[in-house]
């Protein structure tokens, strides 16, 4: 097997268990926040999920519309189409079509990337018990190296896994689940607790005051 046949087979299986993990999930969960501000599960799943039922040309011809605002089309569409009935959504998720669909410009590790973190948006927002497998938060670790990718600013703090042979950088310690610190150089602020160390705080949500 290849380094992309490897992706492949990583790419689907996120979406996968991230399908059957809602499944089994109560119905309130799809209502529930994510670590994307200001979207629900469903806005998550719909946004995941776009390329399962936007055409290329579609997708153009939506982004012409909104004068090219990646940011406001990305938005639409996940209210829109969050909409939709969860039994469509999770189609979507274990969608062929969806699998196979690579980021322009990104490849198979953008690919992965993109249904990593968003399945973690769900889980680890809800305090859900999903492991990603080792080999792929490591792939994605990887691909984001320093926080280029999303434009996070850690170069002045040592991140380290506490279940990879795995760290970045020099400074205050932030240490935590590999894919913790894959949603950190993702832009995520983590939910208290799944990250420690003296340089930790600015990655955290803030606790509720009152």
């Amino acid at each position: 097997m290849t380094v992309d046949d490897d992706g492949a087979f990583a790419v689907a299986r996120e979406y996968r268990e991230v399908a059957d993990l809602l499944e089994r999930a109560p119905a309130s969960l799809w209502d529930a926040p994510s670590l994307c501000a200001g979207w629900r599960t469903r806005e998550v799943v719909a946004h995941m999920t776009m390329p399962a039922r936007l055409s290329q040309s579609q997708f153009m011809a939506e982004l012409q519309a909104v004068g090219g605002d990646f940011t406001r089309l990305s938005n639409d569409v996940a209210v829109r189409d969050g909409a939709l009935p969860p039994h469509d959504l999770l189609a979507d998720l274990r969608s062929r079509t969806l699998h196979d669909w690579r980021p322009p410009g990104r490849g198979i590790d953008g690919a992965l990337v993109h249904a990593m973190i968003h399945g973690l948006d769900i889980t680890e927002a809800n305090g859900l018990d999903r492991q990603v497998p080792s080999e792929t938060s490591a792939r994605v670790l990887m691909h984001l190296g320093g926080g280029e990718v999303f434009g996070v600013d850690v170069a002045d703090v040592e991140l380290r896994a506490d279940d990879l042979d795995w760290s970045h950088g020099s400074g205050p310690l932030v240490e935590g689940p590999a894919q913790v610190l894959a949603l950190v150089l993702s832009g995520r602020r983590v939910p208290v607790g799944r990250l420690r160390g003296e340089g930790s705080a600015r990655f955290v949500q803030p606790t509720p005051q009152g």
